[in-house]
């Protein structure tokens, strides 16, 4: 086995925070076939020793780097291949462009701009790079409802419901002082709060499901739950590009949580529910078909999973073939396009409702 462990890539994990240590490190054990988690940084010693701790077991050889200097060793090392940057969300884009320009494939976690200037910046950063390297660093979004089979198949039944007539996506959401992100001082300083960082999850479900773009939006916002960040509610109505129309009724903390897609169309519905089932959690997928009968399945979280897996694959395959194209639903600009419809429906609810266009990435 230690022979295979020489020809594995090598990959470094930026952020020791709740998800790096409840996802990230969990996840590549289950993958620590296919990579070596050659280290961890986060800000303080005391924290990426604690991260390196919880990944002894299948990275006996892992370094702690922390500060600038920690950084700058990362960068510096050419056996690191990648670099997952899992930081709080007004630092990850101009971390990751900073392990990009030094060569490292990065896959950052979501959201992937608190903006979409910011993003459309970062964009044209990453494009004027020079390709002196044999290939272009990927750059991969960590959003892993666009990875989880419930939606991937999900969006292949949409051909079996004839013309869509309306699309309801329901959140109501857990965020109160029990869930370990509640205190997140970062998503409470973010522009948008806890609807822009959770929202972009219920996007990215929604645009994976409908295989179609939001054009325009109108939203009223409201801060109802004063110990939340403002807003933390939102109702809006969105046209998609292919004439439908749908309503996203959102509440980031309700006593009640439940969060829903479902398309109705002139032949049937699809209806993606999360929920437990056998002491699993994942998603419900009802299929009803024109006949009446309805189809259930279960499916398993697994999205976290399957999108290192992908990152791993696309890194070692574009570090071999420099015109390797990167799995698509990994691209930084879906991330952006999440981004893009939550901004455009926050900025419809500071004008009163007014209909709002999504800027096009």
């Amino acid at each position: 086995m230690a022979g295979d462990g020489e020809l594995l890539p090598r990959i470094a994990v930026v952020g020791a925070g709740i998800f790096a240590r409840t996802q990230y490190i969990p996840r590549l054990r289950e993958i620590s076939h296919l990579v070596v988690l050659k280290a961890i940084w986060s800000r303080t010693q005391e924290s990426a020793e604690a991260a390196a701790e919880l990944a002894r077991d299948f990275a006996p050889g892992i370094e702690c780097k922390w500060g600038d200097a920690g950084l700058e060793e990362i960068m510096g090392d050419p056996s690191i291949l990648g670099v997952a940057v899992v930081l709080a969300g007004q630092v990850q884009v101009e971390l990751s462009l900073k392990m990009l320009k030094a060569g490292k494939h990065v896959i950052q976690e979501k959201p992937a701009s608190g903006s979409t200037t910011e993003a459309e910046t970062a964009l044209s950063v990453y494009n004027s790079f020079p390709n002196k390297l044999p290939y272009k660093p990927i750059w991969a979004l960590g959003e892993n409802y666009r990875f989880e089979p419930a939606f991937v198949e999900s969006s292949k039944l949409m051909n079996d419901i004839g013309d869509m007539m309306n699309i309801q996506v329901i959140v109501e959401g857990s965020m109160n002082s029990s869930n370990p992100y509640f205190n997140s001082s970062w998503r409470r300083n973010f522009v948008g709060g806890f609807i822009l960082d959770m929202g972009v999850h219920f996007i990215a479900g929604l645009r994976m499901l409908v295989g179609s773009e939001v054009a325009t939006v109108s939203s009223i916002s409201r801060h109802v739950d004063t110990d939340l960040p403002p807003p933390d509610n939102i109702c809006s109505l969105f046209q998609l590009e292919n004439g439908c129309a749908g309503v996203l009724v959102f509440a980031v903390n309700s006593r009640s949580p439940k969060i829903l897609w479902r398309v109705d169309g002139t032949k049937g519905t699809v209806q993606i529910e999360r929920g437990v089932d056998g002491g699993k959690h994942g998603y419900q997928v009802l299929f009803s078909k024109e006949s009446g009968e309805c189809q259930k399945t279960f499916y398993p979280f697994c999205g976290v999973h399957e999108e290192l897996k992908a990152f791993v694959h696309d890194m070692v395959q574009a570090s071999k073939d420099g015109d390797h194209k990167a799995e698509p639903r990994s691209s930084y600009v879906e991330g952006a396009r999440d981004v893009a419809v939550l901004e455009a429906m926050l900025e419809s609810s500071t004008k009163q409702g007014a209909m709002v266009q999504v800027k096009k990435f």
